[in-house]
């Protein structure tokens, strides 16, 4: 799965926000499998992954040897918070109350496709972090893809 986009979108009173109807497209082969939503390892906002990427990354989960105590700890804590999520009938998603809590959601949300999830950011949380990193993106992108090889063995 390839999710392309940054959508902008609003959440009710009760943490209800409408699917962006380019992202539903995107999603429509996958949909009706449902969704895992959950807290983010290293920021502030919220994963929603498709049922069939999550169990791609939780198969890897999986793996890890129980009999490790940091491996264990890892588990809880990256298992903890899950929620199983469906879009209604009327397209929307209900974000559950203490995931709203941990991301900061409030009213604006941010909908930022990540290859095969979808992370959901407080607008303001959002701006500010993507204003951050821009600052020296060169610099990381070259420290994260500088030093691949190509596919056709060039450096």
């Amino acid at each position: 799965m390839n999710l392309i986009g940054t959508y902008e979108c609003k959440a009710d009173s009760k943490g209800r926000f409408m699917m962006p109807s380019s992202l539903k497209k995107q999603l429509s082969s996958v949909i009706n499998g449902g969704f895992v939503l959950k807290r983010s390892v290293f920021n502030n906002c919220l994963e929603l992954y498709p049922m069939n990427e999550w169990k791609l990354m939780v198969s890897q989960v999986d793996k890890l040897n129980r009999f490790v105590k940091k491996n264990n700890d890892f588990i809880r804590s990256y298992m903890s918070g899950l929620k199983m999520l469906e879009i209604d009938s009327t397209g929307r998603i209900l974000i559950p109350k203490d995931l709203i809590s941990f991301a900061g959601i409030t009213k604006n949300l941010v909908l930022a496709s990540s290859v095969n999830m979808i992370e959901i950011w407080d607008k303001l949380k959002y701006e500010e972090v993507v204003k951050k990193s821009l600052e020296d993106f060169g610099s990381l992108a070259e420290d994260v893809m500088g030093n691949q090889t190509h596919s056709d063995g060039l450096s």
